[in-house]
């Protein structure tokens, strides 16, 4: 489980909720902050406006997405980096047809391709290109599940305006209860407020999640490319190894004694 995600999420409706209670009681909640018409309209009218712009495929498969950022990606690029280290060193001292055998340990199904393209003879510009174009191909999935949650959090906001308006509306036509006013215009500006809750509390802490977890996937199928090029090219595990450390923070960078580069 992703605990920066959960917390983030729990703590936001949390101080929200807090703020409401300090100021009039729980009883708050439910009186004054809950209407379902103005929910209708802002929820439903957001995720039915993005499913109108969607197909049932791409809308069903953009909300589970919402699995995606409750769940800790296992992106761990230093064991990546060493594991790349350990093919070199195999296909050094056995040749590079015995990478065959090692990718048959290998977990990762975009590295384990990339080591059958380099087993098979494949020219390595034709390597890169095919690894590339995979790479561009995973990351237009994970842009369409961003747009998604980005588009969810546009709509929020526009329908809470809407119900809004409506709300006026419906307050403008029984100025006659000088009583009525507050609370319908209490009720009109409920609207406003879910849609903000949406597009900030959900939308773009989701969406923010999403392209931190594309980015790290990127870099770390990059790495995949740019060590199993080289060990097609020969080069010395040891050259292999600064190359790819390159793709790190100066401060996760390792020297052969365990200390940290500078």
């Amino acid at each position: 489980m992703d605990i920066a995600s959960i917390v983030g999420l729990l703590v936001c409706i949390t101080l929200t909720v807090m703020a409401i209670v300090a100021g009039n009681g729980f009883a708050a909640i439910y009186r004054d902050f809950m209407d379902f018409q103005s929910a209708l309209i802002t929820f439903g009218g957001a995720f039915c406006a993005i499913l109108a712009g969607n197909t049932i495929e791409s809308f069903t498969g953009g909300l589970k997405s919402f699995a995606l950022v409750l769940k800790r990606p296992n992106f761990d690029i230093p064991v990546m980096i060493q594991k790349v280290i350990d093919l070199s060193n195999v296909a050094r001292k056995e040749g590079l047809l015995a990478l065959e055998e090692a990718a048959g340990e290998v977990d990762d199904a975009f590295l384990r391709k990339g080591i059958l393209l380099v087993v098979d003879g494949t020219d390595p510009e034709l390597v890169r290109a095919i690894m590339e174009t995979e790479l561009m191909s995973m990351e237009d999935r994970h842009k369409k599940k961003i747009g998604f949650w980005e588009d969810v959090g546009a709509m929020g906001p526009a329908w809470g305006m809407i119900g809004t308006l409506v709300g006026l509306v419906n307050m403008l036509n029984n100025m006659s209860d000088p009583n009525s006013i507050g609370p319908q215009m209490a009720v009109a500006l409920i609207t406003t407020l879910y849609g903000s809750l949406l597009a900030n509390w959900i939308c773009t802490p989701v969406a923010m999640k999403l392209k931190m977890n594309n980015d790290e996937e990127y870099r770390l199928k990059e790495i995949m490319v740019e060590g199993l090029l080289s060990i097609q090219a020969g080069e010395n595990p040891r050259v292999i190894e600064e190359k790819l450390k390159s793709f790190l923070a100066p401060k996760d960078r390792t020297t052969e004694g365990g200390e940290a580069d500078g």
